[in-house]
Formats: structure tokens, sequence, C-alpha cells
């Protein structure tokens, strides 16, 4: 049986671009691994609008920031894993997690068609591009 990964985009707050929210078999991933309080990845850096952003797997392994504690991933880490395809597979390893005492995420198994489907979803929706203008990243 595979995971299923969903991608969800945050709306920009008063000092935050937009951000992304990954959900896999229903569970927010930054949430669990993070706890409550933790961001992920600003939407312009996972879902660019000029080419394949970094979720997207290939055959070569990437590592890949999904998010931080509350007190930032310069203080504490970041929550990171490494996304690579094999064929119809896209597998999520290697994860490494802040140092706040929670436990490691399992390796995810992706469909690799149904992957990339939300990965082309959410790159395409681009409603939080216009409403990030003059926000920080920071």
């Amino acid at each position: 049986m595979f995971d299923r990964l969903e991608v969800r985009v945050l709306p920009p707050g008063r000092r935050f671009a937009a951000q992304v929210r990954l959900r896999v078999n229903g569970e927010d991933l930054v949430e669990a691994a993070v706890g409550e309080g933790g961001r992920g990845p600003y939407a312009v850096d996972v879902l660019p609008a000029d080419g394949p952003g970094p979720l997207r797997a290939t055959g070569e392994p990437r590592r890949v920031e999904l998010g931080e504690p509350a007190c930032t991933g310069g203080c504490c880490g970041f929550l990171s894993v490494v996304v690579q395809r094999f064929g119809g597979i896209v597998q999520w390893s290697d994860w490494e997690i802040p140092h706040l005492g929670t436990t490691r995420p399992p390796e995810l198994h992706f469909d690799a068609d149904e992957y990339d489907a939300e990965l082309a979803r959410a790159e395409a929706d681009r409603w939080w591009q216009t409403r990030t203008e003059g926000l920080s990243r920071n």
C-alpha cells in the first residue's frame, strides 16, 4: 500500500509569506515531527513557477527541507528528508529531525503518478502568489 501526499498552501500572514503544509495519509507532517507552532517551507521555494521544485522526485536523491520548529531551524535544526524516484515509486527516507525528542518519521512510499499529479496541482494553483507581495520570508 502506498502513502498519500496532499500539498496545502497556508495564506500569508502579516509577517510571513505563504507556507506549504504537507499532509501524509491525512496527518500534518511538520506538526507531527516538530510540534505545533512549527512552520513548513515557503510556497515560493517549493512550488516555483519557473520549473520543477525540490519536491519533484528524480533518480538522483535530493535532501529537501520540509519544516522547522517554532524556535527556528537555526536553533534546533530542520525537518528534512531525502526524496528519490525508483521507477513507479517515490521514496522519502533518511529523515533528519530537529532535536526536540520527537520520533523519526517512517520511510514513505508514494505512487509516482499520484505524487506527480498532486505536485502539478499544487504548482499550478498560484492563488497565494499575488498575496505575498511585500511580505518577509524571514
